[in-house]
């Protein structure tokens, strides 16, 4: 089975001409019989993005969430709308209050913006699961990802109140797995759970190590110089062929990961494709 993903929804554009860039993530998978949408953006490109790249997502039958962030569920809703009935998988947690508590004592609501049952209501069928499990033949979510990595230690200004007293763990981060006949391809949403975490899981789970390729947000744009310089070093061990990365990642690390990796690293923008 050969497979191709389609940046849909990013931070920047890439030379396709027309695309607008927001802050969120989506992308599309597709194969010879079918096609997988991986989170929604914020709503704000997605439906523009893919009719300027010619993707029918009225044939999208699925949509998989990585976490109930507004810049990754937020374009769930238009393309209800749109483009008509989905599954929807995610994790249990994917609709718990999510806030950034600012140093003015502001908070700022950054969860999914719609209820569950207004999205029902709109289209959308709810399969949600804690555990790793194959949701397509070849295409698999992590589910929650176990925390063992003592230097992945996520984003500290992300919070579950709106008074700043309680971390966001987010147990509902999750990644997708594609099994291709190169290899794993490993499709990241914003990997709050830490990269390095992310990748020890897949391997535990499919119990296979031949990661050919990593795809998405990294959140190493918001963590340390420390847990980078960590991150990095882990990498290095895993000889992945195409580290394409995109969102949340931020210049500072993409730079860094960019001089690390000079052969296998790629700025995902909207427009980026990869074919396995």
């Amino acid at each position: 089975m050969r497979y191709r993903i389609t940046i849909l929804c990013e931070n920047s554009v890439g030379p396709v001409s027309g695309t607008l860039g927001e802050h969120g993530f989506s992308a599309l998978v597709e194969w010879e019989s079918g096609s997988l949408l991986f989170d929604t953006g914020q709503g704000l490109t997605l439906l523009h993005n893919a009719q300027r790249m010619n993707k029918n997502l009225h044939r999208v039958s699925q949509v998989a969430l990585s976490h109930g962030h507004y810049d990754h569920a937020g374009g769930l809703l238009p393309l209800l709308r749109s483009c008509g009935p989905k599954q929807v998988f995610a994790h249990p947690g994917v609709f718990q209050p999510r806030y950034r508590y600012k140093d003015t004592g502001e908070s700022l609501s950054l969860g999914m913006p719609y209820p569950r049952e207004y999205l029902e209501g709109q289209g959308a069928r709810f399969d949600l699961a804690e555990q790793y499990r194959e949701i397509l033949p070849g295409i698999s979510l992590t589910g929650q990802v176990p925390r063992v990595t003592p230097f992945e230690t996520g984003d500290s200004g992300l919070y579950s109140d709106t008074c700043g007293c309680q971390h966001d763990l987010f147990p509902d981060d999750q990644s997708l797995v594609i099994r291709t006949s190169k290899g794993l391809v490993v499709l990241l949403g914003c990997c709050h759970a830490g990269l390095i975490n992310t990748l020890r899981h897949v391997v535990e789970k499919t119990g296979r190590n031949d990661i050919v390729a990593v795809l998405g947000g990294t959140h190493l744009g918001f963590c340390n110089p420390q847990q980078l310089g960590q991150t990095i070093s882990e990498l290095e061990k895993w000889q992945i062929g195409k580290l394409a990365v995109s969102h949340c990642t931020g210049f500072e690390a993409a730079a860094r990961l960019r001089q690390a990796f000079p052969s296998s690293f790629h700025t995902a923008a909207v427009g980026y494709t990869l074919e396995y």
